[in-house]
């Protein structure tokens, strides 16, 4: 029962947290009038646009941390290693998905987080047990969870041409350790504002605070 009641919590903290990422989301869209006659978002692209150069280029979502998240952890297991990225939906309508997924590596290697670590799209020849790995999710539904990512369910909705909206979970096995959504305006794969997301996207997914050290160490690891 114990067991239950805990992952019922997880389940509702996880549920808040995507509600409050989509309210942030629909009240700025709201706000450019991104609930139009053209449905296209057109002001909100353009408000996105118009903002100052030393501004931050990307928005961040509601974030997540499981109990058992550890930056230690996951040091240790890609420091020096291929870090695999698997890739859903569609972040650019129009362009060839093959191509995007192409471009958007070299941002996110030039964005990487601390760890000596190499993203790659590739599997590993055997899957590894813990199997670590980071899930991207472009456009996703606002009903799609992490719990549900880290099985292998992917849902998504027709992406917002000149929107960049990415949501990233961080797994390890079947167990979600840390979640969270970014999103900003964007032409394209190499749009130097999306290179600037995935810094900022990074250095929350994979955060070093001491703040979220499990205490007593690694106790939940598979």
């Amino acid at each position: 029962m114990e067991g239950g009641r805990g992952k019922n919590e997880r389940d509702v903290k996880r549920g808040l947290v995507r509600k409050q990422a989509v309210r942030r989301f629909t009240m700025l869209a709201e706000r450019f009038a991104v609930i139009g006659d053209d449905g296209e978002g057109y002001e909100l692209r353009q408000a996105l646009a118009a903002l100052p150069a030393v501004a931050s280029a990307a928005v961040i979502g509601g974030t997540y941390y499981a109990t058992q998240y550890d930056f230690r952890e996951f040091f240790a297991a890609t420091d020096g290693r291929n870090f695999q990225v698997i890739l859903a939906g569609n972040a650019f309508p129009g362009l060839d998905p093959n191509a995007v997924a192409r471009d958007l590596l070299p941002a996110m290697q030039a964005g990487k987080p601390r760890p000596a670590l190499t993203f790659t799209y590739d599997p590993p020849p055997e899957q590894p047990h813990p199997y670590y790995r980071l899930v991207l999710i472009f456009n996703p539904t606002l009903d799609l969870g992490s719990y549900a990512v880290c099985t292998g369910t992917t849902r998504v909705r027709p992406p917002q041409p000149g929107l960049f909206y990415v949501y990233g979970v961080y797994c390890r096995n079947d167990q979600a350790l840390s979640e969270t959504t970014a999103w900003t305006a964007a032409t394209g794969p190499t749009d130097p504002r999306i290179g600037q997301l995935f810094r900022e996207l990074f250095q929350v997914l994979f955060t070093d605070s001491q703040a979220y050290r499990p205490l007593g160490g690694r106790r939940n690891m598979p």
